[in-house]
């Protein structure tokens, strides 16, 4: 823990000069770059600082006791503050997530089930909703596929936070646990018998990249336009301005449909567009990484069933991390931060345990 402490307090000091420097000011861009490193490592560094002043005034104490009793009384509080001051330093050192802080485009598709599953995802995106509006988010549905009873067979919702997120209070940070297979267990509208059917709903979420991050030749793109078929003002059915955008290297197709103008529609497209490729890159990176250093929540197959939403018991379970709770109408209705939470806890535990393991190898 020594050499991490050591090698972020370095690069801080380093930081602090580069900052320091008028000619560094010059570039904007880098100063934006260097401020948020800055900020991102100050937690840490002040974490650091109340260790080193813990073990510090610990030691003090011990070497004055044998001549002053008073600070031998001093040293069973010093030691349970130095050993809160470690606990916390070592949740500070867990790797963080450079993505944390970025919006997300989280898509929710129809599985298995037919129209139950299509009602099942339009469920999703609600709870996803309100669980925005309740941290102050902004949402907007990007393009939608309506089914026949209702639901959606797949829909895109963009979700940005509104100013500087907080540290682990990001979109990203908080909602990329939930990309997975969500199965529901409930008596479907269409069931006249009463039987309880399972059914299934796939989530994916990506971190929004900018245009700067992710390099995209036109020569690359085939865009394709076409007459849009669903909600989206009077242009609808009346002009080509849905937009389907080809990525030829990796075959990725994206479609928006649900601007006004076809020039929006592209926008929104290529917005989504560089969210998978920027995912995409992240994933080979993920598979080449040491397993001993991946989460054991993140890098889980995002076929898998993550949670299952059990109606007739009001019950919730997430079989990644354990979590259980009989609020499901409640965390419908967007009270999903205590399951979230699980997630995060699990993946920090499992980092934790990474740097453990770590240290006594070497």
């Amino acid at each position: 823990m020594l050499e991490s402490v050591q090698s972020i307090l370095d690069e801080y000091a380093e930081l602090e000069q580069q900052l320091a420097d008028p000619a560094v000011h010059g570039d904007q861009d880098l100063v934006r770059t260097l401020n948020k490193r800055y900020a991102a490592l100050a937690p840490t560094v002040a974490a650091a600082r109340e260790w080193t002043a813990a073990g510090d005034d610990l030691t003090a104490a011990r070497e004055l006791a044998a001549d002053d009793e008073s600070f031998a009384e001093e040293v069973p509080s010093l030691e349970s503050r130095l050993a809160a001051a470690e606990e916390h330093l070592r949740h500070m050192l867990v790797p963080r997530d450079p993505d944390d802080d970025r919006d997300v485009i989280l898509e929710v598709k129809a599985g298995e089930g037919g129209d139950e599953s299509a009602l099942f995802a339009g469920d999703l995106l609600r709870m996803y909703l309100r669980y925005a509006e309740q941290r102050g988010w902004r949402t907007a549905v990007e393009d939608a596929t309506e089914s026949d009873l209702g639901g959606y067979k797949d829909v895109r919702v963009s979700v940005r936070a509104k100013g500087a997120p907080g540290l682990g209070e990001g979109p990203w940070a908080r909602l990329k646990y939930e990309g997975g297979v969500h199965r529901v267990q409930r008596v479907p509208v269409t069931e006249s018998q009463g039987r309880i059917h399972t059914s299934a709903a796939g989530v994916l979420v990506m971190p929004e990249a900018e245009e700067v991050e992710v390099t995209i030749d036109p020569n690359d793109l085939r865009i394709d336009v076409y007459r849009s078929s669903g909600p989206g003002g009077q242009s609808v059915n009346t002009t080509d301005s849905a937009v389907r955008i080809t990525h030829l290297p990796t075959g990725l197709v994206v479609s928006c449909q649900n601007e006004k103008s076809q020039l929006q529609n592209k926008e929104a497209a290529m917005r989504v567009l560089r969210a998978r490729l920027h995912q995409l890159a992240q994933d080979e990176a993920d598979a080449e990484a040491s397993a001993a250093r991946r989460s054991q929540v993140r890098t889980v197959d995002r076929s898998e069933r993550i949670r299952t939403y059990n109606f007739p018991e009001n019950r919730i379970s997430d079989h990644r991390t354990g979590y259980k709770s009989y609020n499901l109408d409640a965390v419908l209705d967007g009270d999903l931060d205590p399951v979230v939470q699980s997630a995060i806890d699990a993946d920090e535990a499992a980092k934790l345990a990474a740097l453990a393991a770590d240290g006594s190898d070497a």
